[in-house]
């Protein structure tokens, strides 16, 4: 399927609400400009095209070739101050960047005593919003013009100054080196998932002790406890420990719960903290937790002081989503989640500028396991080949091993044996080519492998035996996380028992609750 070209003006017009574009035709009437100027005339065209056609541009004879390029980023930067000054998106941050804009324009005219009364209440709202970076940068403009201007208002002003330069200094590189930390454990869980061996958990464990940098707690602030916590928790996922995992995200939570003007203020660090936190509830099994965090969630979410631009209504649509399906997952009700599939499918194209191809991989493998898990097998393996065929997927090379495998179990089960021997072939060297074949992998393969020279009255046996050697890894450091991926035993024991798998997973469920 060909693609057609991404022009980034083009996206961004097409990103724009009916209030923005309506804001942004009020602002160039604002400039003066002719309302037949240039660039509006492609802004109006770009607004109605379908698709990026850069011959139909130039038929419209709106601007030559030559000055295509010119027109397009003149209007690019007009488009993006009309959305500065949009009131809908003016936070806390922006209006301190503006304020220390307004600062600087003052000093520049040698009005030293008007921009330093700017900056005083800038930073009082910096710090008190955790906004250390835009403080520190107010501090040094600050001494610079206390170096020109001596205001003689305190007596210890150039100390004063120098102290808090210092304590802001100290902070922002504890966080820097926090959020690099957290940045690289991300990138290893995105790489190469969760730890294989003890040489890869060796090697993790030293990179974290090796760059966490020294502190002392009680004088961290909110921006400090909250990459801490971040960066706790990636090693947790990455080693797998997962009540750490609970630990660390439950502290994140409650850190913006302690103090909401937080969440409407950093409302993408609160989403995601959420959505691990129910990562983790789901990894422990603690379902009446996981709906409790999930409901509370989307309380939040549907306030109408919780902010509403693009990107957090396409990180609140990921992950409500991901973790409404985790639910029936849990308590094994996958019949009343496939109403889910129409709402994902559609989100998946609204979202789809936004999102990357990694999270929509994600979604589909969930699409999978629930149509698993209803017994639909056909269409489990119609959204796995959307995983396996797709060359592009770089990241999490455990999320397309698993759906190798899933997919595997899906053409026994649909009755496919025809593909079944070609697909063992494939799964067997791509495990073998990413160095993945664990040993739940290897006894899957195994199992089925010699599935077609098994009598009929051998096959409870044959799956018995199965259980027994899968059951062993259930608890193992580096072999449970197969069972994360895809729920093997309970569909041993749907085999053993004559039942539905969704009646095991349910019955263990409420064995949970009790």
């Amino acid at each position: 399927m060909t693609s057609t070209p991404k022009d980034t003006l083009f996206v961004l017009i097409k990103s724009l609400s009916k209030s923005e574009k309506r804001q942004f035709k009020l602002y160039v009437g604002r400039l003066g400009v002719n309302t037949d100027a240039k660039f509006l005339a492609l802004f109006n065209l770009l607004d109605k095209m379908r698709s990026y056609d850069e011959k139909v541009i130039l038929q419209s004879e709106i601007v030559k070739k030559s000055q295509l390029s010119n027109l397009k980023a003149h209007l690019y930067k007009q488009i993006l101050i009309s959305l500065r000054l949009n009131p809908g998106n003016q936070n806390v941050r922006v209006q301190l960047r503006e304020q220390l804009d307004f600062a600087t324009i003052l000093y520049q005219k040698g009005l030293y005593k008007q921009s330093l009364k700017l900056l005083d209440k800038a930073k009082s709202i910096a710090i008190d919003k955790e906004e250390k970076n835009i403080a520190y940068e107010i501090v040094e403009l600050e001494k610079v013009i206390e170096t020109q201007y001596i205001t003689r208002s305190l007596p210890d002003r150039a100390g004063e100054l120098s102290r808090q330069s210092h304590r802001l200094s100290r902070l922002n590189a504890i966080t820097g080196e926090l959020s690099n930390l957290s940045l690289e454990l991300y990138g290893m869980m995105l790489k190469m998932g969760y730890v294989r061996n003890d040489e890869d958990h060796r090697m993790v464990a030293d990179f974290f002790d090796a760059h966490l940098p020294e502190f002392r707690f009680e004088e961290l602030g909110f921006r400090e406890k909250l990459w801490l916590y971040q960066a706790h928790l990636w090693y947790s996922f990455l080693t797998q420990d997962f009540l750490s995992c609970y630990k660390y995200s439950s502290r994140w939570v409650s850190l913006f719960y302690s103090t909401p003007d937080m969440i409407y203020l950093n409302p993408v660090a609160y989403l995601k903290g959420a959505n691990y936190l129910l990562e983790s509830l789901f990894f422990v099994k603690y379902s009446s937790q996981f709906r409790e965090t999930l409901d509370k969630l989307e309380q939040v979410i549907s306030q109408k002081a919780f902010p509403k631009n693009d990107n957090v209504a396409t990180l609140s649509f990921l992950y409500l989503n991901a973790n409404r399906l985790n639910l029936h997952f849990m308590e094994g009700t996958f019949e009343k989640g496939l109403y889910l599939v129409r709402i994902v499918e559609y989100g998946i194209e609204k979202h789809r500028a936004q999102l990357d191809r990694h999270h929509i991989m994600l979604f589909y493998y969930k699409l999978a396991s629930l149509y698993f898990g209803v017994g639909d097998n056909k269409t489990c393996i119609r959204y796995l080949n959307k995983i396996i065929n797709e060359k592009n997927l770089k990241v999490r090379e455990d999320l397309m091993c698993f759906a190798r495998v899933l997919s595997l179990v899906a053409h026994y089960e649909a009755g496919m044996d025809y593909h079944l021997e070609v697909q063992l072939k494939s799964t067997y060297k791509f495990l073998l080519k990413m160095n993945e074949l664990h040993e739940v992998q290897r006894e899957m393969i195994k199992f089925l492998r010699k599935m077609g020279s098994i009598y009929p009255h051998e096959l409870k046996m044959a799956f018995q035996d199965l259980y027994n050697r899968l059951k062993a890894y259930e608890d193992h450091p580096y072999e449970k996380r197969a069972f994360l991926y895809l729920d093997i035993l309970s569909w041993l024991e749907s085999h053993l028992q004559g039942r539905p798998v969704a009646d095991i997973i349910r019955e263990k469920a409420v064995a949970l609750t009790r």
